[in-house]
């Protein structure tokens, strides 16, 4: 994981190959509302989550639990996935933005109330990913 001293430059065509509100979250750090129909919150099928902007896979299913903030919770990014973070200030306290590394889209939030065995929850705007199911019937844990 790394920390953000610069953001990556936007990819010319994102605009175009993005919703307007995927582009508001990914590219604007904005948030969409929770329990928001269709943002994954709800999935229970295995598989990836990846970057919505560019196609990397950030987060598995094996990670995900129900954190009841009506956002996809994940207790650790996927192996090797190249997620970074940075200081948002946005708020009366700060708190540390979650991004996708490759391309610099806004991902969420991480916070120290998570399950164990990190004790993190990664809260991520379901709008920014996209699920691609498991075809080999992997294991949840």
């Amino acid at each position: 994981m790394s920390t953000r001293n610069k953001k990556p430059a936007i990819p010319a065509d994102i605009k175009s190959r993005l919703t307007p509100e995927q582009y508001r979250i990914a590219f604007e750090e904005g948030t969409e509302r929770a329990f928001t129909p269709g943002n994954y919150n709800d999935e229970k099928r295995e598989g990836v989550y990846r970057c919505v902007a560019c196609g990397t896979v950030l987060w598995s299913s094996q990670h995900k639990y129900d954190s009841g903030s009506g956002w996809p919770s994940f207790w650790r990014p996927a192996d090797d996935a190249p997620i970074g973070t940075s200081t948002d200030y946005k708020l009366i306290a700060p708190r540390t933005e979650v991004h996708c590394d490759n391309c610099g889209a806004h991902m969420g939030h991480v916070f120290p109330d998570g399950p164990q065995p990190t004790g993190l929850r990664y809260c991520i705007n379901g709008a920014v990913l996209s699920f691609e199911p498991s075809t080999k019937g992997e294991e949840k844990s």
